[in-house]
């Protein structure tokens, strides 16, 4: 248990431990990767309510006369588009066009919160610093920051018992400021499953008490707490990108589907004149969705081929609880990107058949 001394313990861990949770580290913390199973866990949020301990993402506050023209310069999305109250989904690139993260942008009144992946905390902390000019000041608040989605088509239900701010009067992708349970808090809709839920960010001390009474509140629901293993199914059933699978330092936005957030026109920032040549040369290679025409699970890492030739590696893939195929998303050759492309996967030595198709693999009910 040596390698486990300096990882450590979110404020839910000994509910987790309550519940069963299979635990191992994760991103430097103790997380539940599941505890009945993962595809009892994921039918839950499709279809009733689950509870999600996420502690362990990163939170940064920025503040300062000049945070709004910073992050704009640092993030590929156009901040200056956000209204107070708003939530931006964005990330950051490296000079030569490779992602550092991928991130959620929060606008208050007077600063704003940055919501980072938990395994690239102190990377981003570092970039981020490397960069603060003059007049902007960047905290790390991951500390002092206690965080729970919940997710599925009953969280409404679950959480209006527990609040008089009403759920339905925030927009996707907006959040509130009010109590829940009688908690100060942040109440924000936002999501990585494709299911209507929220987000609580809250100071730990009130964790317990937070967990307890949403329980209480979801139990006609048939509430669930989540591990990591149905929270990878989930978003996979999405094809929301998962950072250290579908990008990283090696890849760039547009390549990895996500030019819808690439804002080439709003000013300059970092890479922007790399991404541009980018977009407008031949496309070289696609991040694609695809399903399996056989009975087999793709896995990351795994190689791709059409014609006998290889053209492309798998960078997520799963069993689909809903579906009941394997699905997964690859970077492929550009000319195999079309919907409707027959791909092979290299499963263990054996060639299996798979097709591209549309994004995504089940419908989205965020809104």
């Amino acid at each position: 248990m040596d390698e486990n001394l300096n990882v450590k313990k979110t404020p839910f861990y000994e509910k987790h431990v309550a519940f069963g949770a299979k635990i191992l580290p994760f991103a430097g913390y103790l997380m539940p990767i599941q505890y009945a199973s993962i595809l009892d866990e994921h039918r839950a949020v499709r279809e009733k309510v689950g509870v999600f301990d996420v502690t362990h993402m990163g939170e940064f506050i920025v503040t300062g006369e000049n945070a709004e023209e910073f992050l704009n310069s640092i993030t590929i999305n156009d901040v200056t588009k956000l209204a107070v109250g708003q939530v931006q989904y964005s990330a950051m690139c490296y000079p030569d066009g490779g992602i550092v993260d991928d991130l959620l942008v929060y606008r208050f009144a007077d600063h704003y919160m940055l919501v980072v992946n938990a395994s690239n905390l102190e990377k981003d902390f570092n970039w981020i610093n490397g960069h603060v000019p003059a007049r902007v000041s960047l905290t790390n608040i991951s500390d002092e920051t206690g965080l729970l989605a919940i997710q599925g088509p009953k969280s409404f239900a679950t959480l209006q018992k527990l609040t008089k701010v009403n759920l339905e009067s925030i927009p996707f992708y907006h959040f509130a400021e009010g109590e829940l349970a009688g908690i100060p808090m942040i109440i924000s809709r936002t999501g990585y499953t494709g299911e209507r839920g929220f987000e609580l960010y809250h100071s730990p001390k009130y964790s317990d008490k937070l967990w307890n009474a949403i329980f209480e509140a979801g139990k006609e629901f048939g509430i669930q707490p989540i591990g990591l293993g149905a929270r990878d199914t989930l978003r996979l059933e999405m094809k929301y990108a998962l950072y250290g699978n579908d990008i990283d330092q090696t890849t760039n936005p547009i390549e990895a589907g996500l030019g819808w957030i690439t804002k080439l026109d709003k000013g300059d920032f970092i890479a922007r004149d790399v991404l541009v040549k980018v977009k407008e040369a031949p496309t070289v290679r696609r991040n694609v969705p695809f399903e399996m025409l056989e009975r087999a699970i793709p896995r990351h890492g795994y190689k791709v081929f059409a014609n006998g030739k290889e053209i492309g590696v798998v960078t997520s893939g799963t069993q689909s609880p809903t579906l009941n195929k394997g699905i997964g998303a690859a970077y492929v050759s550009a000319e195999f990107s079309r919907i409707g492309s027959i791909i092979e996967i290299d499963i263990r030595g054996k060639m299996n058949k798979a097709t591209v198709v549309k994004a995504p693999f089940v419908p989205s009910h965020t809104l």
